[in-house]
């Protein structure tokens, strides 16, 4: 990655996305960043390392034409708020509001496969909409980065999984590009120094996983045998209610499987090796690593 002259910012710095984003840059010796977050103080450790630090809250309008001065390259990560429907995209609506009358040159935002509206709202709706947003607004350039689901998502599950033999998903045999957050964070932060034009990249690992291969692969590795079981949705939601999550995160969990069952998460490109030079980590290596985790 060049260096650049460029002041660039990123939104939710103090969370592990943003905050690594920030120290490829700073690895990297991109001069010019900004680190924003609800709360500066959480930054203090990248301020001491010359990065600049700013106020973001993206229920107050002012912050954010404050935070976004003198800003022409913007990575904005999709906030946190998914508690209550039409809540984040609101917040990320404000946001390119914001860009836009802050003349910055080019945003990036971190979106989802299959990003579709939905009848009552929910994850994928915020981020379709907010996809929407960004290509109406008057801002020069954009970049949507559709992050796959996570690979360390697997990790969630996968020591009760090994304790009881069962791998419970309602993915109906559809597989996941899952990819790992440091693949996505070098893929963002590439993005954020680049990025050109406007265009829409699916950001995957190597290959569609599925339940099934997830399974033996936690066998393989734990010497113990783990079975996929693959659930009506219904019944995935209320295991997981069961378990104790609430229901609106049982919702977006049991919203992932369906949509995964449908194969939107199966698609596979090359978009982390072209931003960055490098490819992305297979689920294989990944659990291999972090194998500590659940045997």
């Amino acid at each position: 990655m060049s260096a650049s002259s460029l002041r660039l910012l990123v939104t939710g710095a103090g969370g592990q996305l943003g905050r690594r984003v920030v120290e490829l840059l700073l690895e990297a010796g991109v001069p010019g960043l900004v680190a924003a977050s609800r709360d500066p103080s959480k930054l203090a450790d990248l301020a001491a390392r010359g990065v600049e630090t700013r106020r973001v809250d993206f229920d107050d309008p002012a912050s954010l034409a404050e935070a976004f001065a003198g800003v022409e390259r913007l990575l904005l990560i999709s906030t946190d708020s998914m508690g209550e429907p039409g809540h984040r995209i609101g917040q990320h609506r404000a946001a390119i509001a914001a860009a836009e009358a802050a003349k910055v040159k080019h945003v990036v935002y971190t979106s989802a496969p299959g990003a579709r509206p939905q009848v009552g709202g929910g994850v994928i709706d915020d981020h379709f909409w907010t996809e929407q947003a960004l290509a109406a607004s008057a801002i020069p350039g954009w970049t949507i980065l559709r992050h796959n689901i996570y690979a360390e998502v697997l990790l969630m599950g996968a020591s009760q999984a090994v304790a009881s033999g069962a791998l419970y998903s309602a993915t109906a045999g559809a597989g996941r590009a899952y990819v790992g957050r440091e693949d996505c964070a070098r893929a963002d932060a590439a993005a954020l120094v680049k990025g050109e034009g406007r265009q829409i990249l699916d950001v995957s690992g190597p290959a569609a996983v599925t339940q099934d291969e997830v399974a033996a692969l936690l066998s393989r590795l734990s010497g113990k045998s783990v079975k996929h079981q693959d659930l009506p949705l219904a019944a995935y939601r209320e295991g997981l209610v069961a378990a104790g999550l609430p229901p609106f995160y049982a919702d977006i969990l049991a919203s992932f499987d369906h949509a995964a069952g449908e194969g939107q998460q199966a698609i596979v490109t090359d978009v982390v090796e072209t931003l960055t030079g490098k490819p992305p980590v297979s689920v294989a290596a990944f659990l291999e690593a972090n194998r500590a985790a659940f045997s």
